[in-house]
Formats: structure tokens, C-alpha cells, sequence
């Protein structure tokens, strides 16, 4: 774990609400990024987002922007973050608080300690063939425990109670029970991620991860967008499938969780 001497603090611009406070985002605010469909904005698709199609989900201090806690925990900088960006994102999630940052080359300034880091994989759809699934059901607020629940016994990564209102998410039931499910996360635009794939132990070797992969895409793209999803590097199973399927790498990507600077 490396942990850097303190920073003094800087002043607040202007962009802060006269209290001080962290903001929510509403939802008829204009985004303040260009509108790049391309692939430059998957460079940092979480700030794009909460900047763009999922700004009623944002809350933000100056340029320094992140998910409600309760939805989702990424939390972004503009791209070319600077010592400000740092100190605006340190006093939008508060002193001593381990955050995930995406989108930025994670080289904080002092008084921020890395806590965590690993390889991921960016890849998108090229030939995938999107198609709806019969058995696949829409998931929505009365399902979220069974989610949470698999999310627990599967580890696909984060998935909050909140996180089901990003995008339509799918799931297949076997005798009742929520046995496979994916769905719809980050929303930069004209993109939309594939999320919280996983499927039980018990009904693996059945295709149904790869069968709810296409159903969530014939909605993003029946929806206008292209499709992308993020992977942990060392999920060579994950990756496997979804190159069979028709993904491509884009790019490698790091993970790191931070501990904001304490007082």
C-alpha cells in the first residue's frame, strides 16, 4: 500500500453550489462533455456517463463526478484530471473513503493511498449477433434480492439495490429460482456496457451466460447504441466466451481503489 504526503488544500471553484455541498445531477442539465459517439469517449466511459445519458443518477462536485452510493460505485474525473479535479473528488466522497477511479491515468496527488490495483480488459461488440432469449425475464425492484443474492454467490463485480434502474437487466429462472442474469451499467454516449453477467454453479455448461449477453445487446442496439464490457484480465474464462461471441479487445485498463486524503 503507498501512502503520500498530504497536499495543501486549494481553493473551490466556482462550479460548487454556494453551500459547498455535493450535488445531484438533474436530469435536464446539458452534459458539459462533446457529443463523441466514437471510441474516444470509452477512453472514460464512467465520467462520459455520469456527464451524459446517466446524469440524473450523478452527483457532483466541480468536475468531479460519481454515482449515487446506492446505484452504483464508480466515481470519475475529467480526462485530463488535474490537482483540482483530485481535491474536488476528495470533497465529494469525504475524507478516509476507499473509491474506485475510472478514467483517469490514476497517478493521484499527495494524500491519497492506493489500496488496491489490477488489470482489466476493455472489449467491444464487432460481430456479435444480438438476439432476444425466450426464457429470459426483465428483472426489476421486487427482484433485487434474488440479484443481490447471486451477485453474492457469483462475484461478477460491484452491483448495488439501485443498480437494477441503470438499464433494463435479464434473467432466467429455473424452477422459480434466478439462476443466470445480465445487464445494462455504464451509458457513455452512443454505447452501452454489458454488465453483472454470472450464472449459479449449478446451471453452468448451459450457455446461459452467452444466451443473456445477446439478449441484453438486441435492446442496446435495437436502442441505437454499440455494445461494450469490461472484464477483470484474469477472468480468461470470461474473456474466452465473450471473444466467441463476437467481442474484441479494445484495450487493457487498470483498476485502482483509493482512500481519500483524512484531515
Amino acid at each position: 500500500m503507498t501512502v503520500v504526503d498530504p497536499a495543501p488544500a486549494e481553493p473551490a471553484p466556482a462550479a460548487r453550489t454556494s453551500t459547498g455541498a455535493p450535488t445531484n445531477t438533474p436530469a435536464d442539465t446539458p452534459a458539459d462533455t462533446p457529443a463523441d459517439t466514437g471510441l474516444a469517449v470509452l477512453d472514460n466511459p464512467a465520467w462520459h456517463a455520469l456527464t451524459g445519458p446517466h446524469q440524473r443518477f450523478a452527483q457532483r462536485y466541480g468536475d468531479a463526478v460519481r454515482y449515487q452510493p446506492d446505484v452504483s460505485v464508480f466515481t470519475a474525473l475529467p480526462d485530463r484530471a488535474t490537482e483540482q479535479d483530485w481535491h474536488d473528488l476528495a470533497r465529494l466522497v469525504g475524507p478516509g473513503e476507499i473509491v474506485p477511479v475510472t478514467g483517469t491515468s490514476v497517478e493521484p496527488p499527495a494524500g491519497w493511498e492506493v489500496v488496491e490495483s489490477g488489470r482489466g480488459v476493455q472489449m467491444i461488440a464487432e460481430s456479435l449477433v444480438p438476439e432476444p432469449d425466450p426464457e429470459a425475464v426483465v428483472l426489476g425492484a421486487s427482484d433485487v434480492p434474488e440479484m443481490l443474492a447471486l451477485v453474492e454467490r457469483t462475484k461478477p463485480g460491484p452491483f448495488k439495490r439501485r443498480t437494477v434502474e441503470l438499464g433494463t437487466y435479464l434473467g432466467i429462472r429455473r424452477e422459480g429460482r434466478l439462476v443466470a442474469m445480465a445487464g445494462q451499467r455504464l451509458r457513455p454516449p452512443g454505447w452501452t456496457e454489458i454488465s453483472a453477467v454470472c450464472t449459479d454453479a449449478d446451471a453452468r455448461g448451459q450457455g446461459l451466460a452467452g444466451r443473456l449477453v445477446r439478449a441484453v445487446a438486441h435492446e442496446i442496439v435495437a436502442r441505437g447504441d454499440r455494445v461494450l464490457l469490461h472484464a477483470s484480465a484474469a477472468n480468461t474464462n470470461a474473456i474466452r466466451l465473450y471473444e466467441q461471441l463476437g467481442f474484441t479487445l479494445r484495450k487493457e485498463t487498470t483498476f485502482s481503489a483509493l482512500r481519500t486524503p483524512r484531515p
